[in-house]
């Protein structure tokens, strides 16, 4: 999956949600408890991943947290001018 990533986190309901790519038709499935992994209804790519009680499961500091996606990024330099 390439394109942008979009983070967002709602610290009221203790939710992280990451997204790639550009958005389309999904369904979410649920991989572990809290977990959900979101795919696209046409490819079934994997676009996205949800964590509910994302502060609990990181155990008190996110700063070294570390978190394996099941997706591929591309990433690529652009010249701004």
């Amino acid at each position: 999956m390439k394109g942008k990533m979009r983070v967002y986190y709602d610290e009221e309901g203790d939710y992280l949600e990451i997204r790639v790519g550009e958005q389309s038709e999904n369904y979410g499935e649920e991989i572990s408890d809290d977990v959900t992994i979101f795919k696209d209804e046409t490819t079934d790519e994997v676009v996205g991943i949800g964590i509910l009680n994302f502060k609990k499961k990181a155990k008190s500091s996110i700063n070294n947290l570390e978190i394996d996606l099941p997706i591929d990024i591309g990433l690529f330099a652009r010249t701004i001018e």
